[in-house]
């Protein structure tokens, strides 16, 4: 598979588009809905409210957490995850900013 071509993209268009792929998947969103309900730092309790294995909801948390969604706390041999609240901000008024663009009623298709 090639690299996609992001010359002649603003920057705010590439981040759009990098916040878009880590929420492309179901479980991604279901971690991130989970989190904000409960609305603290947890660990392993995430496997028991998914039906997903440890090893599968790793390689998820570490998409979000690479896009700054989420942030982790080791605690022993455990790291708990949390909405990263500063970032969340950021993402929802770069999407609010998206979604609110307005589309006028077109005679098309």
């Amino acid at each position: 598979m090639g690299t996609s071509k992001t010359e002649g993209f603003t920057a705010q268009q590439l981040e759009l588009a990098r916040i878009a792929r880590a929420l492309a998947h179901p479980a991604r969103v279901a971690i991130l809905q989970y989190l904000a309900r409960v609305n603290a730092c947890i660990g392993g309790e995430i496997v028991d409210a998914l039906p997903l294995a440890q090893p599968t909801i790793s390689r998820h948390l570490k998409e979000l957490k690479a896009v700054g969604l989420i942030k982790g706390q080791i605690e022993g041999v455990r790291v708990n995850y949390c909405i990263d609240r500063e970032r969340w901000e950021e993402v929802q008024a770069l999407l609010g900013g998206f979604f609110n663009t307005s589309v006028n009623e077109q005679d098309c298709c």
